[in-house]
């Protein structure tokens, strides 16, 4: 891929447009990294602390467990963890021996793990002790006959492990404890055979069509990935940067965006198994992270926190956000905390997922997601017919095309066609850029409501909103009306200690939009719906309204 683009004159210093990849999967990339840095810290859990060199050989000592249990290359081994090491262990375990990993959530629900288990045909599971009901539910419904259970307790510092006992688990065939199949393993060293070519995960996502569906990412998909975002970061050091990992690694901008990322760089990864403002505020506080991820939803939380306002976060080089664009008045408030270089990373699971960001040390435009990353091309198309590409500044749909782009989805060839054409990946997600190459993201696709031949998006107004100093959080969405087609609707959280009438919601909107995008429904709602990520569910806000409807009806 050769090509001068506009955004490419606003590359950080040291940033080429185009990377000469390495041909490296991250199995061999956590080996180079052991040897280069053996010493240095690769995960913090908790106060636990294990180096590369550790890290390695847990990989490889887990890598012939798995062996053991009989996984072949090409086996789909779903995990079912939080951010603990055991999801590090088992994630690089697995690739070394060329299976496949399956990212699923842990807080959902048997009925939706069972979902996914059966449609990627996983058949060997890797979960938490705690979820043994579940895990053996999953085995007796599933493919998945082989259970791996991990106790949270397997790697905190001694003085925290009396208050996580591990589960009591009675003995049951073909279940078998993590710690239990590592300490039975030799510390020696297991070959990579993995590919390039080869699949090496299947992560779930709602995709741009349809149900949920797993996005095929090859093992090329995930280094060359981790290598665009680890270019992006030129200005840090190998060796010497410490990511607070809150987003979670089942989820792929955790899974690259700090999981592999920071093996890849030889950074250090701090787990938040649970991103919980208090336990965040605490590992910010202990371990001083110079890289501070979180979506705009965390730093609303921990910038209500007087302790966060108050801290030193001199060690702070970059705050990292992401899911959507952060509030004007949340930036000014975290650039007086700490005035360090806000990144706004977007992109999709199915370009594995890093797409475009905002240039570290460049030009910071608050309500974009910066522009594309290396040996990546974009192009905004009509949203009528999808062919023909737009002019700057013009509103369509975002297109992808790179090095990152799924090769598609697992067993379903139409959908695949549906979202991929000639190489480019149909997101979903309308936007436009400007004359920068700066990307500004108006709604998805699906989110644009149409209220009398008008189209309104929900992101306009919800950025209005969110300048209302008695509102902390809202969400629009569209209702339907007989009259006008759709209407708009707010679902409004007021900050602790305010109250609010629809009317003012109504009468601040009116100052500052044309008439048909002024919400005529509002509805106050004590917290809204979100992602374990901290985004904003708004397709659980129109589910919700539309069962209400129904009951009415």
């Amino acid at each position: 891929m050769s090509f001068t683009r506009i955004w490419h004159k606003n590359y950080p210093a040291g940033v080429p447009p185009e990377i000469q990849f390495e041909k490296i999967t991250m199995p061999e990339v956590l080996t180079r990294t052991a040897r280069r840095f053996p010493n240095h810290t690769a995960l913090i859990f908790m106060g636990t602390e294990i180096t590369y060199q550790e890290l390695e050989s847990l990989v490889n000592r887990f890598a012939k467990a798995f062996l053991s249990v009989g996984v072949k290359k090409g086996d789909k081994v779903a995990m079912v963890l939080p951010n603990i090491p055991q999801i590090v262990i088992a994630d690089f375990a697995a690739f070394r021996i060329g299976a496949v990993t399956v990212m699923n959530n842990p807080l959902y629900t048997e009925t939706e793990l069972s979902y996914q288990l059966n449609d990627s045909n996983s058949t060997f599971l890797v979960t938490l002790d705690v979820m043994f009901p579940v895990a053996k539910k999953l085995q007796e419904r599933t493919q998945a006959k082989t259970v791996i259970l991990c106790s949270v307790s397997d790697y905190l510092p001694p003085p925290l492990k009396p208050a996580f006992p591990p589960a009591d688990v009675p003995p049951q065939e073909g279940m078998y404890r993590f710690m239990d199949l590592l300490d039975a393993q030799e510390d020696t060293p297991v070959r990579n055979v993995a590919t390039l070519n080869d699949l090496g995960a299947l992560i779930y996502t709602g995709g741009t069509t349809g149900v949920s569906k797993a996005a095929m990412l090859s093992h090329a998909n995930i280094s060359f990935n981790t290598q665009q975002f680890r270019m992006w970061f030129s200005a840090g050091k190998d060796g010497e940067e410490r990511m607070l990992a809150i987003y979670p690694f089942f989820h792929a901008a955790g899974w690259t965006g700090m999981h592999n990322t920071c093996v890849y760089a030889a950074w250090v990864d701090i787990l938040v198994p649970r991103p919980e403002p208090g336990q965040i505020l605490d590992l910010i506080d202990k371990f001083k992270p110079t890289l501070l991820p979180g979506v705009s939803t965390i730093f609303v939380a921990l910038l209500n926190s007087e302790k966060f306002v108050n801290m030193d976060l001199s060690f702070v080089k970059a705050f990292i956000t992401g899911a959507a664009p952060m509030a004007i008045d949340t930036i000014e408030k975290l650039k007086k905390v700490r005035n360090a270089p806000l990144i706004n990373v977007y992109g999709l699971t199915e370009i594995t997922p890093m797409g475009t960001a905002t240039p570290w040390g460049g030009k910071e435009k608050p309500e974009t997601v910066g522009i594309p990353l290396p040996n990546t091309d974009l192009r905004i198309v009509d949203l009528e017919t999808g062919k023909n590409e737009l002019k700057t500044g013009e509103i369509g749909e975002i297109c992808f095309k790179g090095p990152q782009v799924m090769t598609g989805y697992y067993k379903r060839p139409e959908e695949t066609a549906i979202v991929m054409e000639d190489g480019w990946l149909k997101t979903g997600d309308v936007g436009f850029m400007d004359e920068d190459g700066y990307v500004t993201i108006v709604d998805r696709k699906k989110d644009v409501i149409n209220a009398s031949g008008f189209n309104v998006y929900p992101k306009e107004i919800d950025e209005l909103l969110m300048m209302h100093p008695k509102i902390m959080e809202v969400c629009t969405i569209g209702v339907p009306d007989a009259y006008r087609g759709e209407i708009v609707k707010v679902f409004v959280v007021t900050r602790p200690g305010q109250t609010m009438t629809a009317e003012e919601v109504i009468d601040f909107c009116k100052e500052k939009l044309a008439g048909y995008k002024v919400p005529k429904l509002v509805e106050f709602i004590a917290a809204l719906p979100k992602s374990i990520v901290g985004k904003i569910l708004r397709r659980e806000l129109r589910d919700m309204e539309a069962k209400k409807r129904e009951g009415e009806s």
